[in-house]
């Protein structure tokens, strides 16, 4: 993903908010991607000439991505990108497996029709954006468009999506990204997100739950063994 070009300003003009907000959508981005790496260290003279942003608004920009988790602060080291070790993201899967489990159970009792037609509807979409990647990616945008993003929703528990959207929320779009990348996994993904939507539509709890909970383990696989060959 390229960086988006920002006009530098002084931290003082009002459309500061504005690029902060920018550069912060642009970094985030590309931690996401891997395009900023895992681990990289935060170095402000860097950021601000390859994101063409004067210093206020990237301050502020860095500030935010250490709330969501995206660059902590290492003791006597500065602020890094976080570095997913095998560990965390086992333990986001298994949040992830739980949680999305009973999402999807709770989706299949509470949706309405409409919502599921425009749920199967997305999925139409997403399998566009497969075909236009000719099957080597399936990287969902944030939010309303994001398969498992509008399954919490649907879900009407407020302790769900707050766990799975909150601060987690960028930490698994991480992990998602690694296990999108791998071969045959945008087809595969898509399958079975449509079979997940087919067990709702049918108002069939159990199974939502269960081909979620498939889904989810599955993927988790995947990322281990990427993890561990890049560690052989």
């Amino acid at each position: 993903m390229n960086s988006i070009p920002i006009t530098a300003t002084r931290a003082d003009n009002p459309e500061a908010p504005t690029l902060a907000r920018r550069s912060f959508d642009s970094i985030k981005a590309d931690i996401i991607s891997g395009q900023l790496a895992q681990g990289t260290k935060i170095v402000e003279s860097d950021l601000a000439l390859k994101y063409g942003i004067s210093r206020g608004p990237l301050r502020e920009a860095i500030h935010r991505l250490e709330q969501i988790k995206l660059i902590v602060r290492v003791p006597h080291a500065g602020s890094r990108v976080i570095t997913l070790d095998i560990k965390m993201m086992q333990d986001i899967y298994s949040a992830r497996e739980a949680l999305e489990g009973m999402a999807a159970r709770l989706a299949a009792r509470l949706m309405t029709d409409n919502e599921i037609a425009a749920l199967s509807a997305l999925l139409d979409q997403h399998a566009d954006t497969i075909i236009q990647t000719e099957g080597k990616a399936y990287f969902q945008r944030e939010g309303d468009i994001d398969f498992h993003f509008r399954i919490a929703v649907a879900s009407q528990n407020h302790w769900i999506l707050e766990n799975l959207h909150g601060e987690l929320y960028q930490l698994i779009r991480m992990c998602r990204h690694q296990s999108g990348q791998f071969p045959a996994r945008a087809h595969t993904a898509l399958d079975q997100h449509r079979q997940i939507a087919e067990a709702i539509a049918r108002r069939d709890e159990e199974l939502a739950e269960l081909l979620m909970r498939r889904h989810i383990s599955g993927a988790w696989e995947i990322v281990k063994k990427i993890l561990e060959d890049q560690n052989d």
